[in-house]
């Protein structure tokens, strides 16, 4: 069982770094300054469908590691 739960936890936190890595930035820093850059977005539904990805990948990492450090003690 622990190992199973093991596997799950390297694998959601390798699938979180991607998908974190693969969100679009939401600014351009400075050169964004008086300009309206991504204002309007064609891929919002994209983003959409890779947030919710992302808050899934997220609480299956959060659950395991709960589980696994109260079956560690």
């Amino acid at each position: 069982m622990t190992t199973f739960l093991y596997m799950t936890q390297i694998l959601s936190a390798v699938l979180l770094i991607i998908l974190v890595l693969l969100h679009a930035p939401k600014g351009e820093g400075i050169a964004s300054i008086g300009s309206a850059s991504q204002l309007f977005s064609s891929q919002k539904s994209a983003e959409d469908g890779l947030n919710k990805v992302t808050y899934i990948v997220a609480g299956i990492f959060i659950v395991t590691t709960f589980i696994l450090g109260f079956i560690i003690k």
